[in-house]
């Protein structure tokens, strides 16, 4: 019998998780300095939810303590202003998300180091067939690094000071993959010493981190001010005029919301494996809508590239060997009633 409850799951996934990468895109083409302001309205949703719903209005007490939480999510921020600020040092989306999709990379080296673990030969060959991958979409991208501010006139940009700011825009990517990592290895120790409770978790490293984003008031004002003064929108249904960036905002807002329950209820719900082929299959539909939809310059090396990141990434999750298992099974029971 179909899990209807999974089903709709998997389908909101790829409904609220593309649309989010969608919404972020039309932000990022009209302020891509917006980054923060992005994230902040996405934490505060969030939290509002969870006060609601999961700490009753604060009246559940936390399983794990609030210490745990506050180095958990000091990783968690650093790791989200890295990857916002990326936008405004002319990284362009495909390769932000291809970028990204590098993860496994920094899990795997931070797991060597700070775990002591050791993996079978077919983790090694995804890595590199996954680092391969980014680094060749990473080098091609540099050859064609364009200015990706708003504010200035792009044909005065020194072609030198874009490449030098493209360069600390992968330096921040690559600091928020290994910040990323850090903080899952942290997670993985915390579910082991408290057990899972991911919908509190996803509650309190949204809430706490709040406080944090007065270290940003000037930047996100900037860009409030900005959204303020973007083209308008008239809503016939309401006879008002809106900026478009808001509306914009508002979808990426929901669509996050959206995305990251989604998730969570497929966890709930489903196998790890079918998690990991359902956001995975997500992360590639995201990046080919986004080459087609927006028109970005996607070369064959652009290709090769994404085909070694994502089939590195299929062989680092074992889905073939583990969907060849779940099947077996099967064919037994298959094989022993034609016998009998």
């Amino acid at each position: 019998m179909v899990n209807m409850k999974a089903a709709l799951a998997i389908v909101m996934v790829f409904v609220g998780c593309c649309s989010n990468v969608v919404f972020l895109e039309l932000l990022v083409k009209i302020d891509p300095g917006s980054g923060n302001l992005i994230t902040f309205l996405q934490f505060l949703l969030i939290a509002l939810e969870g006060f609601l719903f999961t700490s009753k209005c604060g009246t559940v007490r936390p399983r794990i303590g609030l210490k745990d939480y506050t180095i958990l999510v000091v990783m968690f921020f650093v790791a989200s202003v890295c990857n916002n600020y990326a936008f405004d040092f002319n990284i362009p989306m495909p390769l932000h998300m291809i970028f990204r999709a590098g993860s496994l990379i920094a899990n795997m080296v931070m797991g060597i180091l700070i775990l002591k673990k050791r993996y079978d030969f077919s983790k090694y060959l995804s890595v590199g067939m996954i680092t391969l991958g980014i680094v060749i979409c990473t080098i091609v991208s540099g050859t064609k690094v364009q200015s990706t501010q708003v504010l200035k006139n792009a044909a005065d940009e020194d072609p030198v000071a874009v490449f030098f700011w493209w360069t600390l825009g992968i330096a921040l990517l690559t600091l928020a993959l290994f910040v990323s990592a850090r903080m899952g290895l942290y997670q993985e120790v915390l579910y082991k010493r408290y057990g899972k409770y991911p919908k509190e978790a996803l509650f309190y490293t949204h809430l706490l981190p709040l406080p944090f984003f007065a270290l940003l008031a000037g930047n996100i004002w900037e860009h409030i001010q900005l959204a303020n003064a973007s083209e308008p929108h008239h809503i016939a249904a309401l006879g008002v005029s809106v900026p478009i960036t808001w509306l914009y905002l508002l979808g990426n807002v929901l669509t996050q919301y959206v995305c990251i329950s989604s998730v969570y209820v497929l966890t709930t719900e489903c196998s790890s494996l079918t998690v990991t082929l359902v956001v995975t299959l997500r992360k590639f539909v995201s990046l080919l809508f986004s080459i087609v939809y927006f028109s970005n310059p996607f070369t064959v090396q652009h290709w090769i590239g994404t085909l070694l990141v994502f089939v590195g990434t299929i062989i680092f999750t074992e889905v073939v060997g583990k969907v060849r298992t779940a099947l077996s099974p099967a064919v037994t029971t298959e094989k022993q009633k034609k016998v009998n």
